[in-house]
Order: structure tokens, then sequence, then C-alpha cells
């Protein structure tokens, strides 16, 4: 018997519940050795942390790694362009290697 299982059908290991609602709707920051800031919509949404997409080959990906603290600004979504200066942490950087967001690596960010 063939089993077609797409990704969005295995089941949910995270231990959060995801959702699309946020305060924020995107967040901008830089770090050192890059030249300018990247800004990024926000995904992936759950009650302790963020997730944004940064395409495979986005410099960024060569000056961030898991557990650096990176000042961000973020962006409020219902306030025309309001913005918020918070501490962040980067939680886990992985690669996204089909479906949907392939091509692409999902950074987890916690504030602190």
């Amino acid at each position: 018997m063939e089993t077609n299982l797409s990704s969005d059908k295995l089941p949910e290991r995270r231990s959060e519940t995801r959702g699309t609602g946020s305060r924020y709707y995107s967040v901008q920051f830089t770090t050192e050795g890059l030249d300018a800031f990247y800004q990024f919509k926000l995904w992936n949404i759950s009650p302790k942390g963020l997730c944004i997409l940064v395409k495979d080959e986005s410099e960024v990906l060569h000056h961030i790694k898991v557990g650096d603290t990176i000042e961000m600004t973020y962006y409020l979504a219902d306030s025309g362009g309001a913005s918020e200066n918070l501490k962040t942490q980067i939680k886990h950087i992985t690669k996204n290697v089909d479906g949907r967001f392939k091509g692409h690596y999902l950074v987890g960010l916690s504030i602190l």
C-alpha cells in the first residue's frame, strides 16, 4: 500500500499552538559585518516565539547563529509604521528542504 503524505499532513511536533495573529508584522535588524538593515515578515508565530523566513543564499545567514542576542526593530501590525526596539535571541536556524518554503531557512526568534 502506497502512502502519499505531504509535509502539511504530518502531525505537529511543537508544544505550542501556532497561529497567524500577532502584535508585530515584521522585524528589521543588522549585525556586525552586514552593510545594510534587513527586514523580514514574521511567520509561524507561537505564544513563546516568532519566526522569519530567510532565503538560503542570503548574506544574513553568514552573520547570525543560534544563541546570538540582537537588538531588533519590530513593526506593529495595526499602527501605521510604529515600532519597538527589543532584544531578541536567535533560537534556531532550520533549513526547509521541501514544501512551501523550500530553499529557505526558518529562523526562530525569542524576544527577551
